[in-house]
């Protein structure tokens, strides 16, 4: 017993799920050495009737019926151990899950006492103050190089309209 103290609980969850699996495979193949026990008692029960011993048929009966309620008690108790199992697995399930919430507490804990808030929104207003500025800024640049390739167009309009007087074509019948 001074063992199993020392285990750790997970250690002892596997440790107790192993053993209830055993135990429902022993069942199990307990329960089909019955039913194979029950096939040769119908076989023989169908011998003694053939050869009139109705004495011994009617005792094998007995036998049959009793081995078809073991059966059932060990159908019923192989489902009891598998439900006891499967509530060891949601209550090791649950536990995982406790423990991932607790040291997700502890980390949201520690990240509110590091989070200094005054300085954290006077980061945030430089940052806006810097980001309206550069807008600003590239709103400027915009509106300059807009400026700069207008000329080019109506530079490139004259050109295309000289080009095409000197071709005898009128550029605004083409575009209509």
């Amino acid at each position: 017993m001074g063992g199993a103290e020392s285990k750790d609980p997970r250690e002892r969850m596997r440790e107790y799920k192993r053993q209830i699996n055993r135990a429902v495979r022993d069942l199990d193949r307990e329960r089909k050495r019955l039913e194979v026990r029950e096939e040769k008692l119908i076989i023989d029960i169908k011998k003694a009737a053939k050869a009139g011993q109705s004495q011994a048929a009617r005792t094998m009966a007995r036998d049959i019926v009793r081995t078809r309620a073991y059966c059932s008690r060990f159908y019923n108790l192989s489902s009891q151990l598998s439900a006891v199992g499967l509530r060891l697995q949601t209550l090791r399930s649950t536990q995982a899950m406790a423990d991932a919430m607790k040291s997700t507490a502890k980390t949201m804990a520690t990240v509110n006492r590091q989070l200094k808030m005054p300085a954290m929104q006077k980061i945030m207003a430089d940052f806006m103050r810097e980001s309206e500025s550069l807008d600003l800024r590239e709103e400027m640049m915009s509106d300059a190089m807009d400026d700069v390739f207008e000329d080019d167009e109506a530079e490139t309009d004259a050109l295309v309209n000289q080009v095409m007087d000197e071709l005898g074509l009128d550029l605004s019948n083409q575009l209509s």
